[in-house]
């Protein structure tokens, strides 16, 4: 008798111990969530009002390699960071009541937290929704390793899609105690993302859009990509620059479908401008008549008026035989962004020819930063990176390293003039200057430089 009350009661405790167990893990999560068909990590945060590292810190099997999301399976939701404790009241619900702006705004953000906003498209439905996704990702990973570094952050996104209403994201409460808001995709969105940060004295960053006529307007724009005009524009300048004492030759190679006659016709006018020699010529010339537009004595810059991999490979065989013929000759061929895609094939005629390429990024492929950023990636997100150029989650990396260790060290007096934070870019060299009485754009631009050394340079203005 004694046995069988001693066993009731061992079962008892038990069970009481097991039920205060559980409830301690109902109260430490919002609720358990059944994954639905096509959800992601990122979508799940968002429509939790999580961040990505809230979510993953209570599911932590997410972080092991090759995890992935799957059909059925249940993962737990956490309570957000800003929540006071589910444990703390009893009968808690889902609801989260939203903070009022902190008082700390107006305080000096060299003293706390930065506080990130990130508005672009992020889905995986398309294109645009994978680069930024990726792109993110980059900015994720630049936190992770401010962190490391003393610098905390606070990292809020929303998946702002081509057909969102801007305006209701810019109504979230957490929208205005941002200190940089990284967006947006679309032009049609920057006036009303402009009239926002200027109305709450948030910075802003462009990271994409060239088309923001606020930029000339609002001091509290960033833009780090500039029209193609003003790109050629500091091309030619620095091509002016760097080859001052030489013979241009302008290639016309018959493409019609090419659009760089918006670099090749100012290209002329400010070589004739300077009194500068040049000749132009055709991919179709005879051999005596390619010739003749070559100088025997000075040095010749070739351009062609076409980017594209056929054209080259063409242009390329002509100025070969060129060199087979006339080894004294000095040519030095004057190339275009694009053809950072083509050095897989084309690596030893830049080479030979002493390539130069103008570009706004670039990112050396056998560089001890460009593999670790690359395993790190990997890591994370059990995936690479796509194959492009740039490199999106490189770019999202710089971006927010660069504005995040500003705002860390000047607050707002941060303009991202060259050599205020020290950093120095894994792809996309960042300098910006203001317009006027209006916001800041970035003006870096750089040559790489294929020398017949078999060496790449990096010439950065």
């Amino acid at each position: 008798m004694k046995n069988g009350i001693l066993r009731q009661l061992l079962f008892l405790g038990l069970f009481a111990f097991m039920a205060e167990t559980a409830c301690a893990q109902l109260n430490s999560y919002r609720e358990l969530h059944k994954v639905k068909r096509k959800e992601t990590i990122f979508g799940i945060a968002k429509d939790n009002g999580l961040t990505i590292e809230e979510l993953i810190k209570a599911n932590p099997e997410m972080n092991t390699p090759g995890y992935e999301l799957k059909k059925g399976e249940y993962i737990k939701i956490p309570w957000p960071s800003n929540h006071l404790s589910a444990g703390n009241s009893a009968g808690a619900t889902s609801e989260i009541k939203m903070p009022a702006k902190p008082q700390v705004q107006d305080c000096d953000m060299t003293q706390r937290e930065i506080r990130i906003g990130i508005m672009l498209p992020l889905h995986d439905i398309n294109g645009d929704g994978k680069r930024m996704t990726e792109y993110y990702r980059g900015v994720l990973m630049a936190c992770d390793s401010l962190r490391a570094n003393g610098i905390s952050t606070d990292v809020r996104a929303w998946n702002v899609a081509e057909d969102s209403d801007i305006n209701k994201f810019l109504q979230d409460p957490h929208a205005a105690d941002r200190d940089l808001i990284i967006g947006p995709l679309y032009s049609k969105m920057v006036k009303p993302m402009s009239d926002f940060v200027k109305k709450n004295d948030i910075r802003l960053l462009i990271p994409f859009s060239i088309n923001a006529p606020e930029l000339t307007t609002n001091r509290n724009i960033y833009q780090v990509f500039q029209s193609q005009d003003l790109q050629n524009d500091s091309y030619i300048t620095h091509f002016l620059q760097r080859f001052s004492d030489c013979h241009t030759v302008i290639i016309d190679c018959n493409d019609t479908t090419s659009k760089k006659g918006n670099f090749t016709f100012p290209l002329r006018r400010r070589l004739e401008a300077k009194h500068m020699t040049y000749n132009v010529t055709n991919l179709k010339s005879g051999e005596e008549m390619f010739r003749k537009s070559f100088s025997m004595t000075k040095r010749n810059v070739v351009v062609l008026n076409t980017g594209r991999s056929p054209q080259l490979g063409v242009a390329l065989a002509r100025l070969s035989g060129l060199k087979t013929i006339y080894p004294e000759m000095q040519i030095t061929l004057f190339g275009y962004t694009e053809w950072m895609l083509y050095t897989r094939h084309q690596l030893d005629n830049f080479y030979r020819f002493d390539t130069y390429i103008p570009a706004t990024f670039y990112m050396n492929p056998l560089s001890s930063k460009t593999d670790r950023i690359n395993l790190k990636y990997r890591w994370n997100f059990h995936a690479d990176m796509m194959n492009a150029l740039p490199r999106f989650a490189i770019t999202g990396f710089d971006h927010a390293y660069f504005f995040i260790k500003g705002l860390h060290l000047y607050g707002k007096k941060f303009t991202g003039a060259s050599g205020m934070v020290g950093y120095t870019p894994i792809q996309t060299p960042l300098h910006f200057e203001r317009l006027g009485n209006g916001g800041l754009q970035n003006k870096s631009t750089l040559f790489v430089h294929f020398t017949t050394g078999r060496k790449t340079e990096i010439i950065k203005f």
